[in-house]
């Protein structure tokens, strides 16, 4: 089949990849231009130069609701088109220009976490497993129905890089075995349970400030959720920042009020948490490493000289 491609970032790239490796022709390639942001300069591999060393004509845009584009996309006059980590809302007109409609590849377990960062929602909520999904694109975004969706399990330590690498190897064999599906004339798939559906926001800064209300579990997730390249969730102590780097749960039982700085466990030192931690039935978030507002980093051991006093949310 004849395909355009639409995508950005390593997410991108590896479809791109993937498609130029494939039986089907990539006849153009649409991508952002590129970002200083913060988020999108992790996992940057560059769709636009993968495309242009493999002599594919390549568009730059960052909407693609141009009438220009719209006159290059029905010249190409692909079969079908091929989204990944496309950032802004494709019309109507554009996604059901080819012949066969719009694929898109979503690093989620469709109907669960469409949206945005969907690993990281994921492993902060405790899913088993996470995946890629490949669908067809409709008015409702990453709702259409579900031509292949293949799944990883998340172990008891992964944090989202590790999450993010075993992800993005199932973007080739999700990709090219939808097309497959497709060319070989298939046209009735898996809808999706509408019921079990949840859309999840872009993460920000206010998502990575630790709130000790969480029970400990939830919160050893969001530090190992925060992994680098991503930035560090973090807390206050004395008024000043700290990234918290390292964490695993209490093996004992603390209780009092969330955010004390309570005892050594370990390698680790225990801060209470959770919004009943005035039962005395939590366990605490053991705290093992730590970043510091000028930049260094050393074990929680030696940051905490002495027990008490309290971290939070706020300077």
């Amino acid at each position: 089949m004849r395909v355009v491609m639409f995508g950005y970032q390593t997410w991108g790239h590896r479809t791109l990849k993937a498609l130029l490796e494939s039986a089907h022709e990539v006849v153009m390639v649409v991508t952002h231009p590129k970002s200083e942001h913060a988020y999108e300069k992790i996992w940057s591999d560059s769709v636009a130069e993968l495309a242009e060393e493999n002599g594919v004509p390549v568009v730059i845009r960052n909407r693609p609701d141009d009438e220009e584009l719209f006159q290059l996309l029905k010249e190409a006059d692909p079969d079908i088109i091929v989204a990944n980590n496309w950032r802004t809302w494709i019309p109507p007109r554009v996604y059901g220009l080819p012949r066969h409609g719009t694929l898109n590849i979503h690093d989620s377990l469709l109907p669960k976490y469409a949206g945005f960062s969907p690993l990281i929602w994921a492993l902060i909520n405790g899913e088993p497993e996470v995946g890629v999904t490949a669908h067809m694109m409709d008015e409702v975004l990453d709702a259409g129905d579900i031509v292949d969706q293949r799944a990883v399990p998340v172990g008891p330590t992964d944090t989202a890089t590790d999450l993010f690498h075993k992800t993005v190897d199932l973007i080739a064999p999700v990709t090219v075995g939808a097309l497959d599906r497709i060319a070989a004339g298939e046209t009735e798939f898996t809808k999706q349970d509408r019921s079990q559906a949840s859309f999840f926001h872009k993460r920000a800064e206010e998502d990575i400030r630790i709130n000790w209300e969480w029970p400990a579990e939830v919160l050893e997730r969001l530090v190992r959720a925060q992994s680098a390249p991503y930035p560090a969730a973090f807390t206050f102590h004395k008024g000043k920042r700290l990234e918290v780097l390292g964490a695993v749960v209490s093996e004992g039982v603390y209780g009092g009020t969330p955010g004390r700085i309570f005892y050594r466990e370990g390698d680790g030192v225990v801060v209470v948490a959770g919004a009943d931690a005035r039962t005395g039935r939590n366990h605490g978030l053991a705290i093992t490493r730590v970043r510091t507002e000028d930049g260094r980093e050393l074990p929680a051991s030696e940051y905490f000289t002495s027990m008490g006093g309290y971290l939070t949310g706020r300077p």
